[in-house]
């Protein structure tokens, strides 16, 4: 295995969550809850796991380095927090948990479109997931990269299709994407996760995919180096370039509502009152309180 480099996204992730931990200093305030965890680590230690069963700082560090929180993004205009929770975890195991996913489902990605695409469709999928959290979730923070990759998830599923033609074994790709959506969305209902950010960033990565992802039609790069009068007339099938525009139309649209009605502090539970079930369904087992 490679070493990491605090460049890329990877080494960058685990640099971030140091540096957090660097201004966390748990030894340096008196806690409630008991005393710091892997105390040998000095100011690098972890708060109480009854605080921070995550292995990780506290919230008031996170919030204020740039978690996600309603009332500072509305009320005190600090849009970045938008954008800067992406970059945060709550602790080693919440990073662990998001690199194995960025390994297994970004690196295929990655060598397939090249950096700069996946990395647009990372960073704009972050950007919806939060949007659709702060529009739901009022009273707690948010960080982390898990609506980035939840649009990863989506651009996978939206490339299979814009690019249907092309693949072998379609049917079996499709099925078995299907059931690592469902399952990874599925987890998002248990308390304390923000399924919010995984399906605003699934729906945000599900539409940059039709519009960034695409292949030439099957047989065109080939068709390509024959004479002109045996060349197709078109790199893409029609119903890809009708997809693309309709993919950029939806995103418009659902970017610029929910950045309105955000800022306009429209709480979204107000207007749907079902949807949170879709974040937590309180069980014998646990509740749903913040």
């Amino acid at each position: 295995m490679d070493a990491l480099d605090c460049a890329d996204v990877r080494g960058g992730e685990y640099c971030g969550l140091l540096v957090v931990m660097f201004i966390n200093n748990c030894p340096q305030h008196s806690n409630p809850y008991g005393s710091c965890v892997v105390k040998f680590l000095h100011r690098l230690s972890f708060q109480p796991l009854r605080e921070n069963p995550l292995f990780g700082p506290s919230s008031s560090t996170l919030e204020k380095l740039g978690a996600l929180v309603w009332d500072k993004v509305v009320h005190e205009h600090q849009g970045w927090r938008l954008v800067t929770c992406i970059w945060l975890h709550a602790g080693v195991i919440h990073l662990l948990a998001n690199m194995l996913s960025l390994i297994f489902i970004g690196i295929r990605l990655e060598q397939q479109f090249g950096f700069i695409r996946i990395g647009v469709i990372y960073l704009l999928s972050g950007f919806g997931g939060s949007i659709l959290s702060s529009l739901f979730i009022r009273n707690n923070i948010s960080v982390g990269a898990s609506g980035a990759l939840f649009g990863l998830l989506g651009a996978m599923l939206s490339e299979l299709i814009t690019n249907w033609t092309i693949y072998s074994n379609k049917a079996a790709a499709l099925f078995t994407l299907l059931i690592v959506i469902v399952i990874n969305l599925a987890v998002g209902i248990l308390p304390h996760v923000d399924n919010f950010a995984h399906i605003g960033g699934f729906l945000t990565g599900f539409l940059l995919g039709f519009m960034m992802l695409l292949r030439p039609q099957f047989g065109y790069i080939e068709r390509h180096n024959f004479p002109a009068s045996t060349q197709g007339k078109s790199k893409h099938n029609a119903y890809q370039y009708v997809m693309c525009v309709a993919a950029m139309l939806l995103l418009i649209a659902g970017f610029s509502v929910g950045l309105v009605t955000l800022f306009q502090g429209v709480n979204g539970n107000d207007h749907c009152n079902w949807c949170h079930y879709l974040s937590c369904v309180p069980t014998s087992k646990w509740s749903c309180g913040n």
